[in-house]
């Protein structure tokens, strides 16, 4: 037994030997297989005269005032060659830091007047802001003309380092506030009363203010705003230490009263008339028919000519849900824009339309302002306004910033008394016609069947025997 050990003992001690004496190859030197990286060329520095536009009689330039370099560059990319009416009035007394009030129809520009100011004054005069502080301050009465606002900064601004932030009520709520507390914000543009609530919970500061904006007042006097805009402008410095822009598509007694209560005695005011602002850049045509009519010439309009793009007013909601349905039975792809659409479902919609996955918007009011998409060739006025401002708005879709467009309206037996308070209002008179032959045609049979809800059957009574006593509940 004990040699049995022995023996297991130098076996062992010789496989350990020979495991301990093997020497692994040396291993070969590893080919360089990563080829050198060339250095990527330098990118070409963007200067002014990457932008060149020429002097043109009775037009004005961007050229023509002082602005930075990074605004330039945005305004390039956007091809914003000349200013609107608007701009040019406008920006020569602004950009010297003067208070403003300007009557002036959406469309026209002025939008692009408030931000260049204010990114101009910013970028000349830059420092760090604390959190839920900002320098500017732009207020508007619903969350469409917000959210435009917003996208419209976003690209004159991409060229710098200020940040803007919505604030608006219907969703998003919890992430508002998140974004308010992450980082600073340069400027904040917002809807009354979701700042009012932010304001309370100690989330917004506004006494470091420079600029405020109001925009569209006579709008919110007319949706009862201006208890809040009054509370909101009182929390920012005093109207001689800031710099506040009015506007206003109509200049009444009771808006001026507001514009003299916020801005200073040497404000400049700016009036731009609507036969300026809408007559001359859309074509306007009103066909005369009928209500029974209506639906048949609207839809060989757009057939006929193959809209792309099209825009279409209603006056009322339940008018917009039933011309939807019906024009998806014809084959038209539409979707609908009203007041009892949740804010999450208006943007889906707006964005659908944009990126043309729907042809056909067919909207109320609630898309007369604020409302910027890009390429509308036509607005169809399906029922004419009671008001003849509604339908400067709604025209104002189209042809926006100098763009041209084409306004077509359907007046039928009771909307047609509304026309001469809108020839009125614009100064001139509208071509009226009567539907040419290819409108008039019947219409096609529908490609989609009408889907009305399920009728349930109604369920017959029980005839059967009555449960025994020990299944019932006692």
């Amino acid at each position: 037994m004990k040699q049995f050990f022995l023996f297991l003992k130098t076996l062992f001690n010789k496989k350990h030997q020979t495991e301990s004496s093997f020497v692994p190859p040396p291993s070969r030197p590893k080919a360089k297989t990563q080829k050198s990286r060339r250095p990527k060329p330098e990118k070409k520095k963007w200067s002014i005269n990457d932008f060149a536009v020429e002097p043109k009689e009775g037009e004005t330039r961007f050229h023509d005032f002082d602005l930075p370099l990074s605004v330039m560059h945005a305004i390039s990319d956007l091809k914003f060659n000349y200013c609107t009416p608007i701009q040019a009035k406008l920006l020569s007394h602004t950009l010297e830091g003067k208070d403003a009030t300007a009557k002036a129809q959406t469309g026209t520009g002025k939008s692009a007047s408030f931000i260049i100011t204010i990114l101009t004054a910013f970028i000349k005069k830059a420092f760090k802001n604390r959190k839920g502080a900002p320098r500017a301050l732009i207020l508007a009465p619903t969350r469409e003309l917000v959210y435009q606002i917003e996208k419209d900064f976003k690209e004159l601004a991409k060229y710098t380092n200020l940040r803007i932030l919505s604030i608006f009520g219907g969703t998003g709520y919890k992430q508002q506030q998140i974004m308010l507390r992450e980082r600073p914000v340069d400027i904040i543009v917002a809807t009354p009363g979701r700042l009012i609530d932010f304001m309370n919970k100690k989330l917004i500061n506004l006494s470091k203010v420079e600029i405020v904006v109001i925009d569209e007042a006579d709008r919110m006097l007319d949706m009862g705003f201006i208890p809040d805009v009054r509370r909101i402008i009182l929390k920012t410095p005093h109207k001689n230490k800031r710099q506040t822009l009015f506007f206003s598509a109509t200049l009444t007694s009771d808006v001026l009263r507001l514009a003299e209560s916020w801005t200073t005695h040497s404000a400049v005011q700016i009036e731009i008339d609507p036969e300026q602002a809408a007559a001359d850049s859309i074509h306007q045509i009103i066909y005369i028919s009928t209500e029974k009519d209506k639906f048949k010439h609207v839809y060989n309009l757009i057939n006929n000519e193959q809209l792309k793009r099209v825009l279409l007013f209603v006056n009322r909601k339940d008018t917009a849900r039933i011309l939807s349905t019906k024009f998806e039975r014809y084959g038209q792809k539409c979707s609908v824009l009203s007041g009892d659409i949740s804010q999450d479902k208006r943007f889906k919609v707006l964005n659908n339309f944009k990126l043309g996955r729907i042809n056909l918007l067919v909207a109320t009011d609630v898309a007369a302002r604020g409302l910027h998409v890009e390429d509308i060739s036509h607005v169809i006025n399906y029922d004419l306004p009671h008001e003849p401002e509604h339908y400067i708005h709604r025209i104002g879709r189209t042809g926006r910033a100098g763009a041209t467009g084409i306004s077509i309206s359907f007046a039928d037996e009771m909307s047609s008394f509304f026309i001469p308070k809108i020839e009125e209002m614009l100064g001139n008179k509208i071509e009226c016609e009567y539907p040419s032959e290819e409108l008039d045609k019947p219409l096609p049979k529908p490609k989609k069947k009408y889907c009305s809800k399920p009728k349930y059957k109604k369920r017959k009574p029980f005839r059967g025997k009555r449960k025994p006593d020990r299944y019932r509940q006692k």
